[in-house]
């Protein structure tokens, strides 16, 4: 009962974790939180029935688990024909009993015994020739030690935790699984089917948009008679789904089947991105991330990364398919490491009024109007607002936004981009003031403004005179709860656009109290905006003004008009006190030791703007705009 309410609090605190980021979401990740070891707490066990699985042999068509009823039917086929009709008879009174004693004799009980031992036998082996399928063996189980940074003590982490979940073998030594099983690691084993030895493993690649992860185990042992799993074609719908993986319920390996039910761009929820899905009904829970999905021949289809949580919605699992993970792959090979899906930062509106298509002068029921072009993308250079994009590379538009998929399905237009990498160049059919044109522009990666996830795992963080300066991130404002951030800070954390790449929202966290800052004490979340007139553009261009400040005070401008004034002479003298008065091992961050360099030179950036664009589809609440 002790676990169970720990993996209660776990899962509904992941959910809001999730969600965070949209409040019309409620999809959850599936990695499985270990609680702390205590003594004597009782394990939590759960038993539900479970779907037969299909093997990956010759007799695939074979049930793994198969009941009473089945194991007659199996050996009903292999007797003669008296025997069939004795069985016939047994099978009627009800398969697996037996007269009462005091009707049978001994001859026929003995008989009856012979036959139930020959049953066993039989059943014994049919379980254990398909247990044994090589796709099977090929699924591991995870174990992570995670140690999360810390958002609002940024020189510190926080309390490692345990979490399983699953991966399984794809070739050349290499493990894939989910990037949320492995997110902030600070140490990854794996464990194979039916072995009792843990092997290390390292993290070679994580893919925070697509949430994939690849892994290597230089151990040779661990890879000793194992094959790694094939990757199939994309499912159709109502095509069966196995899912293979180690969710909560017990230690060994669990089988869950299911159907495809639709497959669809979806909302991915640990990178906040849009990619291809699908969504299958078969039973996934806490621990089955990073597991595998099968066909009917035994291929691995995807990969169990999700579910939707929702008193309005039963079985509504998700899988990463084999298209998002090939991606990933030839990602990581061209480049050496993994560079993200490209986007192409515009926000377009459906054209499904035939009056606005009329005025746009669209002549057919095509296309998708531009509404906002993102600065830091190349489409900047040649898209403007007011155009109307028609085609994508060759494939037209639908005034819905989207595109055909397959013979008889049609898919929103993202999912053409994502089938690219950074760096490609694609040809746009667009319309402009009623003239049709071609244009080039090349994808990359999205510039965010106030990031989903920290590179490097360490936070950013200044500390001068016991003023905390922060980069605004979503992991802080989580961590934060929203409440405190005010309604202006989280505005522009939703709503505005990066201006330039390597821009930044800079915030002062909280104050060290000291002599030093004496009023400024109460000071929290609040946007820092200039420091002696100088429009900060980030956090290292805020130290780097700090480091060269030659006046003798440093007056640092906020958000509401709001200034803060210290004498730098004195600020100097008290730094060090003030750090080792609070145990805080250096006043930066190691990032900001680095020499600072000013690509943007003199120029100060443009003043935020509220209410420029959402940040991601999810938050835009109208079906008639999405992002591209």
């Amino acid at each position: 009962m002790a676990l169970a309410a720990v993996s209660s609090c776990w899962f509904s605190a992941l959910t809001s974790i999730d969600v965070g980021r949209s409040s019309c979401s409620s999809l959850c990740r599936l990695s499985s939180l270990q609680p702390v070891v205590r003594p004597l707490t009782p394990k939590a066990t759960s038993y539900k029935n479970e779907d037969p699985k299909k093997g990956g042999s010759s007799r695939s068509s074979d049930k793994i688990i198969g009941g009473e009823a089945d194991v007659f039917v199996k050996n009903f086929s292999k007797k003669s024909k008296e025997e069939r009709s004795h069985d016939t008879d047994t099978f009627k009174r009800g398969v697996g009993s037996s007269m009462p004693a005091a009707f049978q004799s001994p001859s026929t009980e003995k008989k009856d015994k012979r036959r139930f031992l020959y049953d066993l036998k039989e059943q014994q082996v049919e379980t254990s020739t398909l247990q044994d399928a090589t796709f099977l063996n090929a699924v591991v189980k995870v174990y992570c030690t995670h140690t999360a940074p810390d958002y609002s003590l940024p020189w510190q982490k926080q309390r490692q935790y345990t979490s399983t979940g699953s991966a399984f073998m794809i070739g050349e030594g290499k493990l894939l699984t989910n990037a949320h099983c492995v997110e902030h690691d600070t140490q990854v084993k794996v464990k194979r089917r039916g072995d009792d030895r843990k092997y290390v493993a390292k993290v070679l690649a994580r893919g925070v948009d697509c949430d994939i992860a690849l892994l290597s185990v230089e151990s040779e042992e661990f890879w000793l008679g194992t094959e790694p799993l094939q990757f199939g074609r994309l499912p159709h719908l109502q095509d069966a789904v196995t899912v293979v993986g180690y969710p909560l319920g017990g230690d060994t390996i669990s089988v869950t089947k299911g159907v495809v039910s639709r497959i669809e761009v979806t909302s991915y929820a640990h990178g906040s991105s849009d990619l291809l899905g699908i969504q299958i009904d078969a039973a996934i829970n806490p621990g089955n991330s990073g597991g595998p999905a099968f066909n009917d021949q035994g291929e691995c289809i995807g990969v169990a990364f999700q579910v939707l949580r929702s008193d309005d919605a039963e079985n509504i699992g998700y899988v990463i398919p084999t298209t998002v993970v090939s991606h990933f792959l030839t990602d990581y090979e061209r480049n050496g490491k993994y560079t993200g899906f490209p986007c192409l930062g515009v926000l377009l509106q459906k054209l499904e009024n035939p009056a606005l298509r009329s005025c746009l002068k669209v002549p057919s029921n095509e296309g998708v109007l531009v509404r906002r072009v993102e600065p830091t993308s190349d489409a900047h250079n040649s898209l403007k607002k007011g155009d109307v994009i028609v085609s994508f590379d060759g494939v037209h538009i639908g005034c819905e936004g989207t595109v055909p998929f397959r013979s008889t399905e049609r898919i929103v237009f993202r999912y053409l981009i994502s089938q690219k990498f950074s760096g490609d160049v694609v040809e746009l059919g667009i319309i402009r003031n009623g003239t049709s044109m071609q244009v080039k522009t090349s994808l990359n990666a999205r510039v965010h403004l106030v990031p989903y996830h920290i590179e490097g795992g360490q936070p950013s963080y200044l500390i001068v005179a016991g003023l905390v300066f922060v980069p605004l991130s979503e992991p802080l404002i989580e961590e934060e709860c929203e409440d405190a951030m005010g309604l202006k800070l989280l505005a522009k954390a939703r709503y505005s656009l990066a201006k330039f790449k390597g821009e930044q929202i800079v915030i002062l966290s909280q104050v060290l109290a000291n002599e030093l800052n004496i009023g400024y004490e109460d000071m929290n979340n609040q946007q820092v905006l200039k420091l002696n007139g100088t429009q900060i553009k980030n956090i290292h261009h805020l130290a780097h003004l700090v480091d060269s400040c030659n006046d003798n005070y440093l007056v640092f401008e906020f958000e509401d008009n709001y200034i803060a004034v210290l004498e730098r002479e004195s600020m100097e003298a008290a730094s060090s006190g003030i750090l080792k008065d609070y145990g805080i091992p250096s006043g930066r961050s190691a990032d900001l030791l680095e020499p600072y360099f000013d690509i943007l030179g003199d120029n100060n950036a443009a003043d935020q703007e509220i209410g420029d664009s959402p940040v991601s589809n999810l938050e835009i609440g109208f079906d008639g705009l999405l992002w591209a």
